[in-house]
């Protein structure tokens, strides 16, 4: 349908609206339920970059447009003193999108991305445009004929330097910043590599530019995709990468690299521009692509070097097989060069928590010293003081997210914040201007400022800068709190306990069980809008955070050789936990999770009879087979004891759900994405075949795809009605299973509260 078609429906919508449709006497002051629409429809603010002076802050404001399936985003500007009061919407194209805001080095005018006004014979979209803060009508001022992939400001404030071309030939460009903000300039191309130019970044001193490019061109493998031949060569050999630098005076490049061992991937640059430290993998065809195609298992095999740009000697810094590396990472006063990776470097052991190595910058061969042993969860790299003395990372902590600091001197670990909510802390490197993103039950995901750190336990001093869902004050929410219980082992488990809207105590309601993904993750006390929407339907949710979930140390996410086991366990305590609380209904269960949750959701199905439905997302029902299927194979390894299943099937049968497919009762419906690499689509055909063939009610949703996750929006909300249609038949004996017809009704309504309605 074309959005012109759904304007004169839009003037209905807004009748309907005005009319109300909560029973109340005021419909702008009623509370309604969360509908899976409103998730769909959530805006989230990004690209948050502060001015020069620290006084103004951009962001982007990203709206879902439910007609055409994509995203449409805006520009916004806030006082970081004002707060949101002083908020400004600085672009209004509906039909095209502004990103990636940067401000020229004096403050006097903003360059952004859009593919507005493009010209006529450009084959991608995305041009410059320059604006100033105070708005006025923004000027294009590129033309590139495939458009601009990315920029940068130099920090002398001289040049914007930007990337175009073809893809896999992109070259780079200079404009004067003198001459764009006066009018019209004609750029410079600086670079003319034959494979173009794929990383690059500027260095801070503003003289050098460090770019990442391929030795060679196979131009039988360009000119075979250019004739149409678009088959895929599994892991097929690529050309080796280097590292290589670009004086800006003389224009002049030199490669970096040498080694025709290693293949360069990605670097980071010194404050002091003396150091560049960067990653590269063995130039072999799986250590590079990793063995299943996924970027972790090549940083399985990378090591960390360090190049000192005044003699151009290269160091390695680390040297460890199968063990995945952070960094390398600098402090900004030039002092120290440091790492992350796990506590034990000697062996791969999937869990283990992560620590910060560190030494001196210039002491060249020295050992590393491994900070932060004390503290139990992962300790990283957010941000640094600027003397060097501390480093500032962001970690989930049980059902929250907290900022810690850690002394570099004495190695010991400090929690600065305890919000009972998800906050991430950052620093502007430029400004020092202090960014929180926070959420909790009751507020989406909203950024604030604060003028210090020792202020941050001061919510007071906290300064709101945006507020884009300002919608979610008239939704009727449940309680949504952090609720624990004993596992059959005597070990607490945690996670988030949704109750009903309106919940009654002393009344029992149908419980789901939405179980997270990972299962190095963890379910947090933020807004959780999809639990909301069963909230309102009268149901309670449970989100487990079981054995192998990150935030609750060490000991509690070491899974490996017993994937499922204690997992289930942990869940089915967490319901009979309930049960015993007088909140669930012991005989109206549901459960569903998506990749890791749909793991456990399969083993549920074949390991118990006391849900009455099932939802599985992209779950593994044969880790055998799965075992090559997948993008990674390392870590599922370990989960299973270490051996390759081609040495040891059993270990990998006895925890497939495949192999207790005959224990199977519960209706089950699957979803999975056609082109998943992650847990691929097989593994769903297997076990819908499987679940036909035993007897049991099962229906298989395969959505168009390369992704982990349902790309399209409009699939999302299919998924979301289905998956819900599904627990109100087989749980509350309501509705009559899916019919797209509901679906459908979602274009002419301004909610899917009809929708849901209707299938009960």
């Amino acid at each position: 349908m074309h959005r012109s078609a759904l304007r004169p429906l839009r003037a209905l919508i807004a009748v309907a609206l005005s009319l109300g449709f909560a029973a109340t006497t005021s419909a702008q002051a009623a509370k309604r339920a969360v509908t899976f629409m409103d998730v769909q429809e959530m805006r989230s603010a990004g690209s948050a970059v502060p001015s020069p002076d620290g006084n103004l802050l951009l962001y982007t404001v990203s709206t879902p447009d439910w007609e055409t399936a994509r995203d449409q985003s805006d520009l916004y500007v806030v006082s970081v003193r004002g707060g949101l009061g002083s908020t400004r919407q600085l672009t209004f194209t509906s039909e095209h999108n502004e990103t990636a805001p940067q401000w020229s080095r004096d403050g006097g005018f903003f360059v952004f991305a859009s593919n507005r006004n493009a010209p006529a014979n450009a084959t991608s979209q995305n041009q410059l445009f320059l604006l100033r803060p105070d708005g006025g009508e923004a000027r294009r001022i590129t033309d590139a004929r495939e458009g601009v992939r990315d920029f940068v400001f130099s920090r002398d404030g001289q040049s914007l330097i930007f990337r175009a071309g073809k893809t896999g030939e992109e070259q780079l460009y200079r404009l004067s910043v003198k001459a764009i903000a006066a009018g019209p300039a004609e750029p410079e191309q600086i670079t003319r590599q034959a494979a173009g130019i794929r990383v690059w970044e500027l260095a801070p001193d503003s003289r050098r530019i460090y770019f990442i490019t391929a030795d060679s061109v196979d131009e039988d493998e360009k000119l075979r995709r250019e004739k149409k031949f678009t088959v895929d060569i599994y892991h097929s050999m690529r050309p080796r990468e280097g590292l290589w630098a670009l004086d800006l005076n003389g224009l002049r490049t030199t490669r970096l690299t040498n080694d025709a061992k290693l293949s360069v991937s990605s670097f980071t640059i010194s404050d002091d521009s003396r150091y560049v430290g960067f990653r590269a993998a063995p130039d072999e065809r799986y250590k590079r692509n990793g063995f299943g195609g996924g970027t972790n298992e090549e940083n399985l095999w990378s090591d960390l070097y360090l190049l000192d740009v005044a003699n151009a000697q290269i160091e390695q810094l680390t040297k460890a097989e199968e063990i995945s590396e952070g960094g390398p990472f600098f402090s900004p006063d030039g002092r120290w060069v440091a790492f992350t990776s796990t506590r034990d470097m000697s062996r791969y052991v999937r869990g283990l928590n992560n620590r910060v190595y560190i030494r001196a910058i210039g002491e060249r061969g020295g050992q590393f010293r491994r900070l932060g042993d004390a503290f139990d969860g992962n300790v990283g790299i957010e941000f640094w003081s600027q003397d060097g003395n501390t480093i500032y990372f962001n970690q989930g902590l049980r059902t929250t997210r907290q900022l810690f600091a850690l002394d570099v001197q004495r190695g010991t670990v400090r929690q600065l914040t305890s919000q009972d909510a998800t906050m991430t802390v950052r620093r502007d490197d430029d400004t020092g201007v202090l960014l929180v993103t926070y959420s909790n039950p009751t507020t989406p995901s909203t950024l604030y400022t604060v003028p210090s750190l020792d202020q941050l336990g001061n919510r007071t001093a906290w300064r709101q800068l945006t507020d884009v869902n300002p919608q979610t004050r008239d939704f009727a929410l449940g309680e949504q709190k952090e609720v624990t219980w004993k596992s059959t082992d005597g070990k607490e488990v945690g996670g988030i306990l949704t109750l009903p809207v309106n919940y009654q105590r002393g009344q029992r309601y149908p419980l789901v069980v939405q179980i997270h993904g990972g299962p190095a993750s963890a379910d947090a006390n933020d807004f959780g809008a999809a639990m909301q929407v069963y909230a309102g339907a009268g149901y309670a949710v449970l989100q487990p955070n079981y054995r192998g979930s990150s935030s609750y140390g060490e000991e509690f996410g070491m899974i490996n050789g017993k994937y499922f086991p204690q997992g289930f366990d942990d869940i089915m305590t967490g319901v009979d936990h309930l049960i015993a609380q007088g909140i669930a209904d012991g005989n109206q269960l549901g459960a569903m999770g998506w990749s890791a949750g749909g793991h456990w959701s399969n083993w549920i199905l074949t390991h118990t009879d006391r849900f009455k439905a099932i939802s599985s997302g992209a779950g593994a029902s044969n880790w055998i087979s799965m075992f090559a299927q997948t993008d990674g194979q390392r870590h599922r390894q370990d989960y299973f004891g270490g051996k390759l299943p081609y040495d040891d099937f059993d270990a990998y049968w006895d925890q497939s759900p495949l192999k207790y497919i005959r224990n199977a009762k519960t209706p089950t419906m699957i979803h999975v994405v056609k082109g998943d690499p992650r847990v691929p689509s097989p593994q769903s055909i297997e076990l819908h075949m499987a679940l036909k063939k035993v007897g049991v009610p099962t229906e298989l949703y395969m959505y168009p795809g390369d992704t982990h996750g349902i790309p399209d929006p409009r699939n999302r909300l299919v998924k979301a009605v289905a998956e819900m249609a599904w627990m109100d038949y087989y749980v509350r004996g309501r509705g009559n299973k899916f019919a797209w017809r509901d679906v459908l009704k979602t274009l002419e309504k301004p909610t899917t509260q009809r929708v849901i309605s209707n299938l009960r």
